[in-house]
């Protein structure tokens, strides 16, 4: 992993969530001068809007890496701050915003990424959660090189993971961080050496995915029953898929599919054992983990105790 002067490659580590962080930790365990992290600023979060950092943030601290934090790419200081690290490479993995091109240009060999989908399928944002949406049953991890087209640069390498039936978006998402850090040790000395090289994607079959609203976890009338139960894994643990129960948010963490020919309208509700179910196209959405505004969570039979048996005759759906 040396450049022509026998020195190891330095690198500036670009990237925000949970997501990036092991591929951090594995650059820094592998030997790789990581001489900064640049990252999203603090921001307010959560329902008390307290002030958070980035997790990316926090484990460059740990790990005595000096922190970057821009709100913008687009400044000449930001630029001449990132020359002034002279730093070979630049890894990006979930950084969340794109990189300009007076950026991608700055180290010699050039911005690597490490993408959470099998390129060209889900470009974008949010391509764990559309994975499971979509009902993929295998995804994976791509490691490609950054263009100034979102996620559109030639990949040097992919690596598959099955998509589990039970998978949610948050348990998904580490065992592919996990993936895309391993898959980057890997082919970063062949990238360096020039031994490997990245092969320009396919355009025709690429498909693209927008960023999360925290309402699109409204499940919608649209949906079959199949479809409302992946909804349910995607959104998981955000934004959370939901209902509207009594006029209330009725968040949905756990849900199955029961078959059957639908003789009630979309967003009925019945009884399945001890489930409470909303009637889809196609079945019944049979809820085994919900939660009301401000409460804990409660398997199905415990929702029931609480409204005594008594649901309403159908839900608000989108």
């Amino acid at each position: 992993m040396s450049p022509s002067s026998g020195s190891p490659a330095r690198v500036v580590f670009m990237g925000s969530p949970e997501f990036a962080v092991p591929s951090l930790r594995s650059l820094v365990a592998s030997g790789v001068p990581v001489v900064a992290a640049v990252t999203q600023p603090d921001r307010p979060a959560g329902r008390g809007g307290r002030t958070q950092q980035p997790p990316v943030k926090l484990a460059a601290l740990e790990l005595r890496i000096p922190v970057l934090q821009p709100e913008s790419l687009r400044d000449e200081a930001v630029h001449a701050s990132l020359r002034a690290l002279a730093a070979d490479l630049f890894v990006v993995a979930a950084y969340g915003k794109i990189l300009p091109q007076a950026v991608l240009d700055i180290p010699r060999y050039g911005c690597l990424n490490v993408h959470a989908s099998l390129l060209p399928r889900w470009r974008g944002a949010s391509p764990i959660s559309s994975a499971i949406l979509a009902g993929d049953s295998v995804t994976g991890v791509s490691i490609m090189k950054l263009v100034r087209k979102m996620d559109a640069g030639p990949v040097i390498s992919r690596v598959e993971t099955p998509v589990l039936p039970d998978d949610t978006t948050g348990t998904l998402e580490p065992r592919l961080a996990a993936l895309g850090a391993s898959e980057l040790i890997r082919v970063l000395p062949g990238w360096i050496s020039g031994q490997l090289h990245a092969v320009p994607q396919d355009e025709a079959p690429a498909t693209y995915c927008q960023l999360i609203a925290k309402n699109d976890g409204h499940l919608r009338a649209a949906m079959t029953a199949g479809e409302a139960a992946r909804a349910v894994r995607a959104f998981n643990p955000w934004p959370g898929a939901f209902v509207l129960h009594r006029s209330e948010r009725l968040a949905i963490w756990r849900a199955r599919v029961e078959p059957g020919e639908q003789s009630l309208p979309t967003g009925s509700t019945t009884l399945i054992g001890r489930s409470p179910a909303i009637a889809f196209p196609g079945g019944w959405l049979a809820l085994e983990e919900v939660q009301r505004p401000g409460g804990k969570r409660l398997t199905g039979e415990q929702f029931l105790a609480g409204e005594r048996g008594h649901l309403e005759s159908t839900v608000g759906l989108r």
